[in-house]
């Protein structure tokens, strides 16, 4: 039995570099928008997510939210109410 191979080869340049293109969407990773103090000594960190959605997340209770408002509202509400505080490092 015989095999054959054929090779192809591209066109060869024209000498005019292309350029690559490129759509910026936002950031990769979820970005820091505000840091809402709560009564107890925590934080609520609101986060731009890469869909542009916010979430949130509490470093007393540790409870994350995600939504689609385009306001900081629902974040504000729970560093208001959350009367935990947070939890230290162990080392």
């Amino acid at each position: 039995m015989t095999t054959h191979s054929i090779l192809t080869f591209a066109p060869a340049p024209t000498g005019r570099a292309i350029e690559p293109k490129t759509e910026v969407y936002g950031s990769p990773v979820p970005v820091t928008v505000n840091r809402i103090p709560t009564p107890a000594g925590g934080v609520v960190y609101v986060y731009r997510d890469t869909d542009g959605s916010l979430s949130s997340d509490c470093s007393g209770c540790g409870e994350y939210a995600w939504t689609l408002q385009v306001t900081r509202g629902f974040a504000e509400d729970h560093a208001r109410g959350c009367c935990k505080q947070p939890r230290r490092a162990t080392a």
